[in-house]
């Protein structure tokens, strides 16, 4: 008889598999930040291969409201002159701490890419 995975055993699990995945359609394992720049430029409608350090941030930010939207976290106001699309926070991250932080991510990413494929 197979053990029940717990929840964070899951997340785990979908988390490795989504960065197997990843690394053969790009040639490497991405890190957390590489995968929110990824969903950054799907939001955008852009895809960028010379990134600057300020537009990373702002890729990964778009990725962050994206992702957090979908729980009602954050709210697409509009996008600017360029397309950039700009949030508002509607209401508090549940998170108390980085680890928190780190698999209330995670989670989002997983449930991003499972919605998408």
């Amino acid at each position: 008889m197979e053990k029940e995975l717990t929840a964070s055993e899951e997340l785990k699990l979908k988390w490795d598999q989504l960065q197997e995945s990843l690394a053969v359609q790009f040639g490497k394992k991405p890190d957390m930040n590489a995968i929110l720049m990824l969903i950054g430029m799907r939001e955008l409608g852009k895809v960028m291969t010379k990134v600057k350090k300020e537009e990373k941030v702002n890729l990964m930010h778009i990725a962050v409201c994206k992702l957090f939207s979908q729980e009602g976290y954050y709210r697409l106001i509009g996008t600017d002159k360029d397309g950039w699309p700009h949030w508002e926070a509607v209401k508090k991250l549940p998170f108390v701490n980085v680890f928190e932080q780190e698999l209330f991510l995670k989670q989002h990413i997983v449930d991003y890419f499972e919605a998408i494929n």
